[in-house]
């Protein structure tokens, strides 16, 4: 056996056989009788890494970009990518990653809750919504307030600039206050969705149950029997 000649044998099915030696002249021998491929250790780590699959997560990840097509939404993403790039205040970071938030993380704000923030040492700051301001019949009188979002319902900017207050847009802001300064960054409640109030249904959890309506025959009794809901 010539010592010099040293071959691997791998099996196709497991790349992690046990290196074994052969003569030259029995290596076509091996191969057509147990289908042995021979190669080398890099070849046999190499094939191994092609075939192992990747270990991916997006848990726990932010968005890059945003998921929507509205060209408007895209130009700002360019502003704010530039402003906080070039810029070290967090706040244009901040804009920016809200920025690509879905609908459902970027709730609307109604003027009732702007204005409930808003006292007299922050009276002279502008207030950022990256969502929609929203109007609320419920609050008498609007003070005078400056608001930036990204939209507004028609009844909201009326009332607003009716109290003698003013509506800017994000890249209307952006020339005003490029770093962020003498802004208030609000936003709204995330969770108070019909859909949220559902989520985690189970004994003792206190969720609202999805029942068709309130009445003798729907889930009276939950949790003391199997037929009405559930039992403890």
């Amino acid at each position: 056996m010539d010592r010099g000649t040293e071959y691997r044998a791998v099996s196709l099915g497991n790349p992690f056989l046990v290196s074994a030696k052969f003569p030259t002249h029995s290596s076509d021998l091996f191969s057509k009788i147990i289908n042995l491929e021979f190669c080398d250790y890099d070849q046999r780590l190499r094939r191994h890494q092609q075939h192992r699959r990747p270990i991916t997560s997006n848990h726990g990840t932010h968005r890059k970009a945003p998921k929507s097509d509205n060209v408007y939404l895209k130009l700002l993403v360019k502003l704010y990518r530039f402003l906080a790039r070039r810029t070290d205040a967090s706040f244009n970071k901040v804009v920016l990653r809200r920025l690509f938030m879905s609908r459902i993380n970027r709730p609307p704000v109604s003027i009732s809750r702007i204005a409930a923030n808003v006292d007299e040492k922050s009276n002279n700051k502008t207030v950022v919504v990256v969502g929609t301001v929203t109007d609320d019949n419920r609050l008498l009188t609007v003070p005078k307030m400056s608001i930036a979002a990204l939209r507004f319902t028609a009844t909201a900017r009326a009332r607003i600039v009716a109290a003698g207050g003013e509506v800017l847009t994000l890249d209307q802001l952006a020339l005003r206050a490029p770093t962020g300064s003498n802004t208030l960054l609000l936003r709204g409640p995330k969770n108070s969705r019909e859909a949220v109030k559902h989520f985690g249904f189970g004994p003792h959890k206190h969720k609202k149950p999805k029942i068709e309506s309130k009445g003798r025959k729907f889930e009276k009794a939950r949790g003391r029997r199997a037929s009405r809901g559930f039992k403890v």
